[in-house]
């Protein structure tokens, strides 16, 4: 399961390559063709190997923390990435192990780990699933994704 343009999926859709199962309802037109912009769509041919890991990245670390401080509470677009258990301290570059931070917190945390500091994390860091990831972008625009994305039953 992924997410694509709308651009990607309507060249899969003149290859022959999707099914549309749900349109938003707006028209795309070229000049010899206009088409429904497909909302969801679904590949006719298997892929496998299709990973549900969420890639590791500074944005994604910062929307699993829903852009809060797991120190402070702090809501903030500008936050930083802290480790939990420093890198010299052989903390690693993991889901586990990563959380969004305030500078302010950052820094009085310091080298230390979050015990040491005193400053409990307001929840355990993990690996997000793709499809909790998806749900979380999900508005009144893509409501034909909520089947597929187990927000209510399908059909």
């Amino acid at each position: 399961m992924t997410v694509c343009t709308a651009k990607r999926a309507i060249t899969l859709y003149f290859l022959n390559k999707i099914d549309v199962l749900s349109n938003y309802g707006e028209k795309v037109h070229s000049p010899s063709t206009v088409l429904e912009l497909p909302s969801v769509i679904k590949i006719k041919t298997y892929i496998k190997n299709n990973s549900m890991a969420v890639e590791i990245s500074r944005k994604n670390i910062l929307v699993r923390d829903n852009y809060t401080c797991q120190y402070c509470g702090k809501q903030n677009k500008s936050l930083t990435v802290d480790h939990v258990i420093p890198k010299f301290r052989g903390g690693q570059d993991t889901w586990e192990n990563l959380v969004a931070a305030c500078k302010e917190c950052n820094q009085t945390k310091g080298e230390r780990n979050s015990e040491e500091a005193g400053m409990p994390l307001a929840k355990k860091p993990k690996r997000p699933n793709r499809i909790h990831y998806f749900q979380r972008y999900v508005k009144e625009r893509q409501i034909d994704w909520r089947p597929y994305l187990f927000m209510e039953p399908l059909g």
